[in-house]
Order: structure tokens, then sequence, then C-alpha cells
């Protein structure tokens, strides 16, 4: 079926005939979907944007949970972007010494290198936090310290931006620090007309989402659901 619907919003986000803009997302099995979608969902909108779901080969991959996703690249055929991003992937992918051989790479030479949730700890392995301010899941603040990290903010602070290098903590995040790309690589008026026509204004219901605000059983419960993953990732 062709799409021929959003031609006219397209074109207005995004008019025909820019340079193209690359931006680059690693999707390893079990990749959480929340940390990636803010990325895609604004970035998308930007003049020229071409998305790419990076992975080693073209197979399926599932998202946590229940999220199929076919790789549109792989790490071979992957070209030179101007955003490389990275939510939180299980820590059998993000301790594969290959994915971290081409999160170095890419990142690298990226104008724009983007992390959520623990996927910053994948650039920390990839030698790319070092002496940096970063932003992230609050029970890896010790872990992005380890691996170089000057400083982390504390949960519920928002994004850090520290040179190329944007950073957020879960869920909403991702849409924070792609609008903050989209302001530095196209200007405020484009990012804010992104922020509008997503209508991005969290409502929090329960306003429970940050340490400050949480009970100490639900830090108790957050730890051990997280804690374990953590302690992989360091191994």
């Amino acid at each position: 079926m062709k799409i021929t619907s959003y031609d006219g919003m397209l074109a207005a986000l995004a008019p025909e005939g820019m340079p193209p803009f690359h931006v680059g997302i690693l999707v390893g099995p079990g990749f959480v979907p929340m940390d990636i979608i803010g990325v895609q969902t604004v970035l998308a909108m930007m003049p020229g944007s071409q998305i790419h779901f990076i992975w080693k080969n073209h197979d399926v991959v599932e998202g946590f949970r229940s999220w199929p996703t076919v790789p549109t690249t792989t790490f071979e055929t992957c070209p030179d972007l101007d955003v490389f991003a990275v939510g939180m992937n299980p820590p059998e992918v993000q301790n594969d010494p290959e994915v971290i051989a081409f999160t170095r790479k890419a990142a690298g030479r990226a104008r724009f290198v983007i992390g959520v949730c623990n996927g910053v700890a994948l650039l920390g392995s990839a030698g790319l936090i070092e002496g940096r301010t970063v932003a992230s899941n609050f029970a890896a603040e010790q872990l992005l310290e380890e691996l170089g990290a000057a400083k982390v903010l504390a949960s519920g602070a928002g994004p850090a931006v520290d040179g190329n290098l944007y950073t957020a903590g879960p869920g909403i995040g991702s849409f924070e620090v792609a609008l903050l790309v989209a302001a530095d690589a196209f200007g405020r008026q484009a990012a804010e007309l992104a922020e509008f026509a997503i209508e991005y204004d969290p409502h929090p219901p329960f306003r429970t989402g940050t340490v400050a605000a949480a009970t100490p059983q639900m830090m108790d419960a957050a730890r051990g659901m997280i804690g374990p993953i953590i302690a992989q990732y360091r191994r």
C-alpha cells in the first residue's frame, strides 16, 4: 500500500531538495523501544532526514517486549552519520566487543551522539564519556563514574549536553535530547515546531518518576529489577 496522506505534513516539516541528514539508531536484540522512539519521532521531521536502524545483519530483532524491528543497515554498510543514537540494550548486546567497536567508530564520526538510559553505559564502554557530564538511569551512576564520567546528573535533572554528547534518562529523555539536537542542527524554530507538532508536554499522572519523588519501597523494587542488569554491564 502506498501511503500519501502524510506527504503534505512532511513537505511542511522537511522540504524536498535538502541534503541528507543521516540518523543512525542501534537496535540490538532486546533494545528498549521507549529509549529511541523520541529520537526517531523528532529527527524524522527534520529536513533531509534519513533514519537508519542499525544491527549486525538484516534479521528481525525483537525490542523489549514484543516490538519486532527490521534493521535497515548493518555495521558494514552503515553510512557516515550526522547522529548516532543508542538507548538501553541488554548486557549481551552492550558487552559484545563487536558492538562496542562499532559504537566507537560510528559515534567518533558523527556530528551528534545521543545516549539514553543505560545506552550511556555502552558509550562509556566505547570510551566516549570520559571526563564528561552525562545523564542516565538512576541505578547506573556508579558504573558511569567507573567508565570515566566526570559527573552524572541526578534523577529528574533533565538531559545533559556536553559538547556533541547528548544524554538523558529513560522514557521522555529520548524526546528531550532529540529536540535539543534538532535545535542545534536546524535552529530553534525547527525544534519548537517539532515540539508543538507532537504536542510534547508531559503530564505524569502520579509524579513518582524521579528518585526524589519515589518512595523507599519503589526504590527497592526498582533496584531489584535493574540492579542485576547493571551488575552484568559491570562484569
